[in-house]
């Protein structure tokens, strides 16, 4: 997550009007499914990487957490998250994700949000993720599909009247960078496969809990072009345990 385009002005601008960034977890709409999987935080050390406005550290602080650990490359990001989610029990710190360094077995869980689709390595990452975890410890991470970031525009194909056609997916198995279109500006993604994803953690030494692709909310479908995200998948959620020495 090299690239910071967090920190531009016009970019960070239009992601602050965003009903995530406005609402927090409730503005979410991925949050239901994701909620309804996460661990107990109870006494648990807990690394949040890409913690944005720090939504998700300041839920896990308040539910029982010992420590959090918010890891962001925006400034911006982390002026908000000191702002709205400040918390004597979380710690914000400014550094991309891939040049991170920690002690073996330092954390209970780690966490991602919509973050690991801007890493170049993920199995670099995923090797780090697995060391820094203590054996039964809980990787919980959420991506943007490999069907949303195959072909990379991440956009419809309209008509001539500007209705919706359809999603393109092409490229799907040619894995690797992506200029993709995002609040109407140019940024660098990475897409690799479903299989990638979850290979990728299974190689290392993780087991799967749980892979789920989630709906908009009901509550949330009366919001502008909301019945269309029931036409393809937008979002990927992974829960993956890393496995006990026995």
């Amino acid at each position: 997550m090299k690239e910071n385009k967090y920190d531009e002005n016009s970019f960070f601008q239009k992601y602050s009007e965003m009903p995530r960034s406005i609402y927090g977890l409730e503005g979410a709409g991925e949050w239901p499914a994701l909620q309804a999987i996460l661990p107990d935080f109870h006494g648990c050390s807990i690394l949040d990487l890409g913690c944005g406005y720090g939504w998700h550290c300041k839920y896990a602080a308040n539910h029982g957490a010992l420590h959090v650990t918010g890891i962001d490359l925006s400034e911006k990001m982390l002026e908000i998250a000191r702002k709205k989610n400040a918390d004597p029990k979380i710690t914000y710190r400014r550094t991309a994700m891939e040049d991170l360094s920690f002690p073996a077995e330092t954390f209970d869980i780690v966490f991602s949000s919509l973050a690991f689709h801007y890493v170049r390595d993920f199995d670099a990452l995923s090797q780090n993720i697995h060391a820094w975890l203590k054996p039964g410890g809980t990787l919980l991470f959420s991506v943007e599909h490999p069907v949303f970031t195959a072909y990379g525009s991440q956009d419809w194909y309209y008509d001539e009247n500007g209705q919706i056609l359809h999603f393109p997916v092409d490229n799907y198995y040619y894995e690797g960078q992506r200029d993709a279109v995002f609040l109407g500006e140019h940024v660098v993604k990475y897409h690799r496969t479903l299989t990638t994803y979850l290979e990728t953690l299974l190689r290392l030494g993780f087991r799967l809990e749980h892979v789920i692709e989630p709906k908009p909310p009901k509550e949330l479908m009366h919001l502008d072009g909301m019945e269309d995200e029931m036409r393809r998948p937008m979002m990927l959620i992974v829960s993956a345990n890393k496995k006990v020495d026995r």
